[in-house]
């Protein structure tokens, strides 16, 4: 079945056959995350780097903020029997689409926030295309984990 996480989504499954597929990733971050022993794996994609930015938006919807999307990604996995130590994570988005000259840099700052909780919880990414002024998407096969990134204008590229 394919599963379609929309902006400020998240969707995880342990289910075999199972497609989860992102669109539309400019300055947004999709995060692909895959456990091959327990082949259970998520696809989350936030518009914003910190909750504090509006904390009631946070509680209605962590999935719009990489502080509080990510770690409920990771912990949903772990939920259906994932570990942190097996994890293939691949990075996708954060692109300069509607602010050429960088005045908000969202894109940016959405990769450093995902960065610094990383290294804070010594998660490692597999795989990582970020920044520029292209959309992407992410696709998850939670038979295979085979994560696939189609840029705009360049194709698609398995990892």
């Amino acid at each position: 079945m394919n599963i379609v996480v929309g902006i400020s989504d998240m969707k995880v499954s342990g289910t075999s056959g199972d497609n989860i597929i992102t669109y539309s990733l400019g300055s947004c971050i999709g995060v692909a995350i895959y456990d091959p022993l327990a082949k259970v794996g998520g696809i989350l994609h936030y518009m914003l780097p910190e909750s504090s930015l509006d904390k009631e938006k946070a509680e209605r919807n962590p999935f719009m903020f990489a502080d509080t999307g990510i770690p409920t990604l990771f912990k949903s996995a772990y939920a259906l029997g994932a570990k942190k130590q097996r994890m293939k994570v691949v990075i996708a988005g954060g692109a300069q689409i509607l602010d050429q000259k960088g005045f908000f840099n969202i894109g940016k700052r959405n990769h450093m926030a995902l960065r610094k909780l990383f290294f804070r919880n010594n998660v490692m990414s597999t795989y990582e295309d970020v920044g520029g002024s292209v959309n992407r998407t992410i696709r998850l096969d939670i038979s295979t984990g085979e994560v696939s990134i189609k840029i705009s204008g360049n194709g698609e590229i398995k990892i």
